[in-house]
């Protein structure tokens, strides 16, 4: 892929979180999603590519989305897979609290997981951590994995987990271990992300949530030299249906970093749109509005935080 690439993906989030930003702490998730994905999309298109949206996020909720297969780009250029997500934390925007992003991996053609958008259950941790930690193993061995490759006592560690009811007997096991609790309402790909960076505060991330989120968290880690691993988990038999349809048949399956991002190339990119530990929010003033973002390349290990002041005259 195109190294250029990377800045006109930059330009992508930027303009969802431009447009999700201003619905923020107004409790209307849905009209922020929507303004983040029309601006997405129409940042995509003008974009030299032959994009594939290969998962989406929307199905499970019933949002507006970039639906999967959809094509992106001019036509012309590299063929590349996409995964997006408009809004990590639609809950998060309308509520006007931490770690809303406007997220999106790219890969070459053929190279991300095409699975439907369901349940995944995932881990994910930073550098210090791969190959030390295995999402079938007991939590407190997981812990103890993550703190003896930090160089860390238990109790020194904080787990990100969504606050779910589903996740309360690992929330139990957690603080049974001494090891301290950031509690999510939303923004898994946040979490993962943050476990990567040490002045996030954040070790480790586990629990279940959408797989468009893991594929996009994965793709993140890869750039970042950290470990993540999932599961799909079917909820129904029609999810299980489609899953065989596309060849997934083994539902307990591990699915690894390369199983899920392949290649040695890909991209992820994210946006703030509300203040969080990793990158600012987008803030407004007169006819400007500022964003920072994140800029991740796999093949070459490169990591770029991008601040943007850009004129809103004609939005």
């Amino acid at each position: 892929m195109d190294r250029n690439l990377s800045m006109e993906l930059v330009r992508v989030t930027e303009a969802a979180a431009l447009a999700a930003g201003r619905w923020m702490g107004r409790g209307k998730k849905e009209e922020a999603d929507e303004a983040a994905t029309q601006a997405m999309r129409r940042m995509f298109n003008s974009i030299q590519m032959r994009g594939t949206v290969v998962i989406g996020e929307g199905e499970m909720d019933e949002a507006p989305m970039l639906y999967i297969d959809e094509q992106l780009g001019t036509g012309n250029g590299p063929e590349v897979d996409i995964a997006v997500d408009p809004i990590d934390g639609t809950n998060i925007v309308a509520a006007g609290t931490w770690n809303a992003l406007a997220i999106i991996a790219v890969a070459e053609k053929g190279n991300l997981l095409h699975a439907p958008d369901m349940y995944m259950e995932k881990i994910a941790a930073g550098p210090e951590s791969v190959g030390k930690i295995d999402i079938n193993a007991p939590v407190i061995d997981n812990l103890k994995a993550v703190a003896i490759a930090k160089n860390k006592n238990i109790n020194d560690l904080v787990v990100a987990i969504l606050d779910r009811e589903r996740h309360e007997n690992m929330i139990q096991e957690i603080r049974d271990a001494g090891a301290r609790i950031k509690l999510m309402q939303e923004g898994d790909v946040a979490a993962a992300v943050n476990t990567a960076f040490d002045n996030t505060g954040v070790d480790l991330m586990i629990g279940s949530g959408g797989a468009p989120e893991g594929v996009i968290a994965a793709t993140a880690l890869k750039c970042l030299g950290g470990e993540f691993q999932g599961k799909l988990l079917p909820q129904t038999e029609e999810e299980k249906t489609r899953l065989n349809k596309m060849g997934i048949t083994d539902f307990n399956k591990v699915l690894f970093m390369d199983d899920i991002v392949k290649g040695d190339d890909a991209y992820f990119v994210a946006t703030g749109v509300t203040n969080g530990e990793l990158l600012k929010g987008v803030h407004y003033k007169g006819n400007a509005g500022t964003t920072n973002s994140v800029v991740m390349r796999a093949k070459t290990g490169t990591i770029r935080f991008v601040d943007g002041k850009h004129s809103l005259e004609d939005n």
